[in-house]
């Protein structure tokens, strides 16, 4: 039995889709357990990119993968994410969809779209795609499942029901057009006809799998501050980011888990609103995004920028678990003469702190306190292992492990999936 479970240890888009896709070469099963189509990976494949939003990137590998109940999941999306890879070569007949993730439907996109205009200035910089609101009917048992589809009385009965509601929002705090019974049901009814050779109990064909001895992969979104209940609230995602929601969100006991290996960027990066202390200031922002393409795979965003930030990772460490480490992009640090690292927080009292604040008014006025490594300035495209990396770069990876007390297995160095070096 082995279940290895991927989490991102930064503010999300931490390249876990790369390190998901070199790590399902010697998986089976490759399994997803939160989020929706707000969370993308991005993967260059001999030159291809693929912008993947529901379907684990195992599915690049050939793995069979597994779409699991904590996720959200906009059926259209979904399809149309289905024919891309399938026009492009890619088999889709191993991708499986658990009866029991929920379904954002169109009520949930006008209502975050809404919602976000309302708060205006307050807003958390949401992508907009209904994920919060789904999630919240989700808690409210006012969610339509992926097993709703197959039933059309029971889906009409369950579409009646949210729309008494949801027109009334719309139409009373948001001023917005109410939205019509009519063809909804219709739609779905197709997109049943489709979905429906895809839908398992998760549950059951992950356990299976762990029982015949298979090497199960799963793959979460986000990053772990952007965790509901540990990130940086009310500026997080909707769902459990913490490698223990790999358990919750496939149906899995947690005793199973044998290893957690956490993804970071060499710097960090974050969108939306909130605290963010490494955040660099002045025109090496700009440049480090441009460097590094930091724009949304899903929505084209620009992120924030900032050096790496060791605080936040301890605290991801402490948070996860994680016994191993993938710095990813180190590649983008070359270009920089000098690179600060955030060792430890000044707190507002003048004090300095190496764990993350358990406040969040604390950590809106924490300030980073930098120890400045020598940068490299050489490319990095004929390192074949760590060990082959330049003098500097290899002292900033002894750095991070150091700090951390956790090995750095895997050193990201460049888009494509073969330029991840290993320890060999």
């Amino acid at each position: 039995m082995s279940a290895t479970v991927i989490v991102g240890a930064q503010w999300g888009d931490e390249g876990k889709g790369k390190i998901v896709d070199l790590l399902a070469r010697d998986s089976d099963l490759v399994c997803r357990y939160n989020g929706g189509p707000n969370a993308g990976h991005t993967l260059v494949v001999d030159g291809e990119t693929y912008k993947l939003k529901h379907i684990p990137s195992g599915i690049l590998q050939g793995k069979e993968c597994v779409i699991g109940a904590g996720c959200v999941v906009n059926p259209e999306v979904l399809i149309s994410e289905l024919d891309d890879l399938g026009s492009r070569g890619v088999a889709t007949d191993l991708v499986r969809l658990s009866g029991n993730a929920h379904l954002i439907m169109p009520w949930h996109l006008a209502i975050d779209q809404a919602s976000e205009r309302r708060l205006g200035k307050l807003a958390i910089g949401t992508t907009k795609r209904g994920i919060g609101p789904c999630y919240a009917d989700k808690a409210m048992r006012l969610g339509i499942r992926v097993q709703d589809i197959l039933d059309p009385k029971i889906l009409r009965q369950k579409i009646e029901v949210a729309l008494a509601e949801k027109n009334l929002w719309l139409e009373r705090v948001y001023g917005e057009q109410p939205i019509s019974l009519e063809g909804l049901v219709e739609q779905h009814e197709a997109f049943a006809e489709r979905l429906r050779p895809l839908i398992v109990d998760a549950s059951l064909v992950i356990d299976t799998a762990l029982r015949d001895g298979k090497r199960v992969l799963f793959d979460g979104a986000h990053g772990t501050l952007l965790d509901l209940d540990h990130g940086t609230y009310p500026f997080v995602t909707s769902s459990p980011t913490v490698a223990g929601g790999a358990a919750v969100g496939t149906g899995m006991g947690p005793t199973r888990i044998d290893s957690v290996i956490g993804v970071a960027k060499s710097y960090v990066t974050r969108v939306g609103q909130g605290p963010f202390p490494s955040e660099i200031e002045g025109p090496d922002q700009g440049r480090l995004r441009e460097l590094g393409g930091e724009y949304g795979t899903v929505t084209g965003r620009e992120r924030r920028c900032g050096w790496l930030d060791l605080v936040a990772l301890r605290y991801a460490v402490r948070l996860n678990g994680i016994d191993r480490l993938a710095l990813t992009k180190l590649d983008v640090l070359s270009h920089f003469a000098e690179l600060p690292i955030c060792v430890r927080y000044r707190t507002r009292g003048g004090g300095e702190t190496r764990d993350f604040p358990a406040h969040q008014s604390d950590f809106h006025a924490a300030e980073p306190v930098y120890d400045v490594l020598d940068g490299w300035q050489e490319p990095l495209d004929e390192c074949s292992s760590v060990a082959e990396l330049p003098a500097a770069a290899q002292g900033y990876v002894e750095f991070v492990e150091r700090e951390l007390e956790v090995e750095v297995t895997l050193v990201g160095t460049g888009a494509e999936r073969s330029s991840v070096l290993t320890r060999a």
